[in-house]
């Protein structure tokens, strides 16, 4: 297992003195607080490429005001804006990324365009960002566990809403 976990997603800046607003990762519940280190992917030039969280406060709807020490200006906030969050593995929570893996194996892939593309055999954890490993008709399928992509899970109904781009999967 990598020693790195994808946590967080940078959205956009927040304020002049270099605050973003966050999401959390795909499927995770919102990691990011106050005396954790950060590192910022991929890399930018021209600005920090780690950070410590200085405080991270809940803006509702699923979003966070972050503050990091290495970020102190609008111009840096502004070009780490889509960046993802990675943190040491050993820095966060027992078991705070178990609750998808567990869940979803077994549930049925469906694409808005393509259809069923079958049922999901394992959750891989990449250093970039998880994986959804699906087994059907068309072979295995590896699609990206990231909010563009994969639009709902229904527990309810045992499926994984997805709109998988053109080209990662051969019909």
């Amino acid at each position: 297992m990598h020693d790195w976990a994808n946590v967080a997603e940078l959205v956009k800046p927040k304020s002049l003195q270099g605050g973003l607003v966050a999401r959390s990762a795909s499927g995770l519940p919102f990691l990011l607080r106050a005396g954790l280190e950060v590192a910022f992917v991929p890399p930018v030039l021209d600005v920090p490429r780690r950070g410590i969280v200085i405080e991270a406060n809940d803006l509702g709807h699923d979003v966070y005001h972050v503050v990091f020490d290495s970020v102190d200006s609008i111009d840096a906030a502004e070009a780490l804006a889509g960046c993802s969050c990675l943190v040491r593995r050993v820095d966060l929570p027992e078991g705070f990324d178990a609750c998808e893996e567990d869940t979803i194996v077994g549930y049925a892939v469906i694409d808005e365009v393509l259809g069923d593309i079958g049922t999901v055999v394992e959750v891989i954890d990449n250093k970039a960002q998880r994986l959804i490993s699906v087994d059907g008709a068309m072979g295995e399928v590896l699609v990206p566990f990231v909010d563009a992509i994969v639009l709902a899970i229904d527990d309810d109904a045992e499926t994984v809403r997805t709109r998988v781009p053109r080209g990662l999967v051969e019909c």
